[in-house]
């Protein structure tokens, strides 16, 4: 089965945007879709949604996709011990299918954004809430540190991907003139910057040691790749 192309993946996310909209409920898009509204090059392959609610369960806010737009549907997880359904949407006139991921506040360290933080980008002729650009690069920087700890081959390969993404937007916030310490990003929780900047040890030794500069720009304390390396 071919995969979906970006603007292919981007209608999916606008549909399954529209359809949280309708039902009152706030959502920003992360992962590689996210960063790729932001910049970076590479194109993604999935599409991953925050939907700011309290009130609904992930698997909630996936029969509300399902119910409400005919072209998202749920399959079984490959995972024999899996309690969940995965979330797929078609793709009109092809055979080809994308991945959901609906994700809410507090899984996998995912922030409450408030919601005049969310950030709207445009590009390839649409225009799409977003992660804000901060806690969309700390959340990158723990996804290469899960993949790098996994006891699977396949997220481990995804490393390298993750560190192309990581600087890339890494230089994307640079030019942006962003810190850690500015009053836009108060609201996001400390434990985002400490487990960041444990995390930042190992990444300019082991992925990237030519950003240790940018990190400081952004307001990190990051020793030298030396001092790294005895810790």
């Amino acid at each position: 089965m071919s995969t979906p192309t970006t603007s292919e993946i981007l209608d999916v996310a606008s549909m399954a945007i529209a359809v949280f909209e309708s039902q009152g409920l706030r959502c920003c898009l992360m992962g590689s879709v996210a960063s790729y509204m932001y910049g970076v090059s590479r194109e993604p392959n999935d599409v991953d949604i925050v939907v700011l609610s309290t009130v609904y369960s992930q698997e909630d806010l996936k029969q509300m996709l399902v119910r409400q737009n005919r072209q998202f549907f749920l399959l079984r997880s490959r995972n024999p011990r899996a309690t969940y359904r995965v979330l797929w949407s078609r793709i009109p006139g092809t055979s080809k299918r994308c991945k959901v991921d609906i994700l809410i506040p507090g899984i996998l360290n995912v922030p409450t954004v408030p919601y005049r933080h969310i950030v709207m980008k445009r590009r390839a002729n649409r225009t799409l809430p977003v992660m804000p650009p901060i806690p969309q690069l700390l959340l990158k920087l723990q996804g290469w540190t899960d993949h790098r700890a996994s006891p699977r081959k396949d997220m481990r390969e995804k490393c390298l991907l993750d560190v192309h993404d990581i600087d890339s937007l890494l230089e994307e916030l640079q030019q942006m003139n962003l810190r850690i310490d500015s009053e836009d990003v108060k609201w996001v929780p400390k434990s985002m910057f400490t487990a960041a900047t444990e995390t930042l040890k190992k990444y300019v030794v082991a992925a990237s040691p030519t950003t240790i500069y940018d990190w400081r720009a952004l307001g990190f304390t990051v020793p030298d790749r030396t001092a790294a390396l005895r810790n």
